[in-house]
């Protein structure tokens, strides 16, 4: 049994890999701010599912509040540090940059910190598919270099990876960043377009389909992300005694250091996701067609060999199995009976 601290514990994914850790048996203590990017009684109804359960506490706390997170670190032995924590979305990253910046940078240097003088053996954090940019050769690959972000969002994660690499270094602190691929499921934010849609569709209200429909994303299911973070968890870096400086690989180092991408490798054009939101529904979309919005990137495809390769998994849930899921999920939570 481990004991491991879980930030962003009450928001979608941190929800969920708290409930798979404990389960299997760990202690978890969960960090959230209860923030209202988005409605925080879903973050305190999630917290509610978790807060039963053995071996689980819970600390309101923002990350970038530094004096309380290294009174949390002081008190407390982690074994292993799983930061999800930060404010997410692209969009909302043109209007209120600050809001990165605290959470996403300062913030995760006040984990990195933390984890460098409490001794932790493994820091796994959360990073993005949005840190690929203005790439656009397909699938995306960590084998390639990152440095055009679109968006405050991109930056801050890319940052991220940057900041986790050095530590890695100057403190020998073990660090995997994981690049999530367009997460959905049971539980999920309110911001994300199937929550938006399934939301529209069942009140009767038109959706807005930006790129006019032509978007292709990396849908990933709950289930499998939270499968490969736990699988990560356990898999501690070790320095890559094949790495080059003359030629370096961007996702391993000498350091105890490694990136990988967790998506489903399967990307879906927007109009197949809406489909299958309808026909799960039972309700045709009245849809409003958009251009393509600031900070976007018009599709995302995940290479996840290195992960298939080190970890032994690869996300496979077919998205018709996991929109269905979510309907019923969402259906259940707000009591929608027709």
């Amino acid at each position: 049994m481990s004991r491991i601290l879980v930030t962003g514990a009450a928001g979608f994914i941190g929800f969920h890999v708290s409930q798979r850790l404990l389960e299997r048996g760990d202690s978890v203590v969960g960090l959230d701010n209860i923030g209202d990017y988005y409605d925080p009684q879903l973050k305190r109804d999630r917290l509610a599912q978790l807060t039963p359960l053995d071996g689980f506490s819970f600390q309101q706390t923002d990350l970038a509040d530094r004096d309380e997170i290294s009174a949390l670190f002081a008190d407390e032995a982690f074994d292993a540090v799983v930061n999800l924590a930060a404010q997410a979305g692209v969009r909302y990253s043109i209007e209120n940059p600050h809001a990165y910046v605290d959470s996403n940078l300062i913030g995760f240097v006040n984990i990195l910190e933390g984890c460098r003088h409490g001794g932790v053996k493994h820091l796994v954090y959360a990073s993005s598919s949005s840190v690929y940019g203005a790439n656009t050769k397909m699938p995306f690959s960590v084998s390639r270099s990152v440095n055009h972000p679109l968006s405050l969002y991109a930056a801050t994660k890319k940052a991220n990876e940057l900041l986790a690499h050095t530590y890695s270094h100057l403190y020998d602190l073990p660090t995997t960043g994981l690049r999530f691929f367009t997460v959905y499921g049971p539980w999920g934010r309110p911001d994300m377009a199937l929550f938006k849609f399934t939301k529209a569709i069942i009140d009767g209200r038109p959706i807005d389909v930006y790129n006019h429909g032509k978007m292709q994303r990396d849908f990933t299911y709950i289930d499998d992300i939270v499968e490969g973070v736990v699988r990560v968890v356990d898999r501690i870096p070790t320095p890559n005694v094949e790495w080059s400086s003359e030629t370096p690989a961007p996702a391993t180092s000498f350091v105890p250091y490694r990136v990988y991408n967790i998506g489903n490798n399967n990307p879906v054009e927007l109009m197949r996701l809406i489909s299958v939101i309808e026909s799960c529904i039972g309700k045709e979309a009245e849809k409003n067609f958009m251009p393509m919005q600031p900070g976007d990137v018009p599709a995302t495809y995940a290479d996840v060999d290195d992960l298939i390769r080190d970890v032994g998994f690869k996300p496979d849930t077919p998205i018709e199995v996991g929109v269905s899921r979510f309907v019923e999920w969402y259906r259940s939570y707000y009591n929608v009976t027709d």
